[in-house]
């Protein structure tokens, strides 16, 4: 018995990384602010490149707290988009070619803990998955600048996860009656 050859690593790994770019362009918003995706094996770590139109501010100058909430949920939506590409990449019902890309979990609540000021630099946040099911999924979100065990802000989210289409079914057949339907009157 030969068995198949396993593909080379580059290749592997250009497949990933095409995957990764065609989900994330995406979403328009991550482009608008500026937050990439910096990715080894399947761990993502969201990059939110400082720019002066980030600052809320300029008095202290300090990111704009709704900037921080938006790269914090769109760091748990696209991590769960992610994991679910992964899956069907490694098990190789997806093409990355001809990536058909997944509809986005819709945010059922998102809570987030401004722990400081996020200052006027780079920042970088990591989702972790706390329960992932068919139709609901808890995410945890960190986020940090120069030191990942000093936190600017984290968040908890819950999420509705999309639902594959279902597969055509097939019409019933009309059925013909086979009896008469009689009517009864009350006595």
């Amino acid at each position: 018995m030969s068995r198949e050859r396993p593909e080379p690593v580059q290749v592997v790994k250009e497949r990933r990384d095409r995957a990764l770019a065609r989900l994330i362009s995406s979403v328009p918003y991550v482009r608008l602010v500026g937050i990439g995706f910096d990715r080894h094996g399947d761990e993502l770590t969201a990059i939110l490149r400082f720019g002066d139109h980030l600052i809320g501010n300029p008095l202290l100058p300090a990111l704009h707290g709704g900037v921080t909430a938006s790269f914090l949920e769109v760091t748990a939506t696209l991590h769960l988009s992610w994991i679910w590409l992964w899956d069907e990449m490694e098990a190789g019902r997806l093409d990355a070619e001809h990536l058909e890309l997944p509809r986005l979990p819709k945010t059922i609540d998102f809570t987030v803990d401004y722990l400081r000021a996020g200052l006027p630099r780079d920042a970088y946040a990591r989702a972790r998955v706390n329960r992932l099911g068919r139709r609901y999924a808890s995410v945890h979100v960190e986020a940090w600048q120069d030191h990942r065990e000093r936190l600017f802000a984290a968040a908890t989210g819950h999420f509705l996860m999309p639902q594959s289409e279902p597969a055509p079914q097939s019409e019933p057949a009309l059925q013909s009656d086979p009896a008469p339907r009689s009517e009864s009157s009350p006595t």
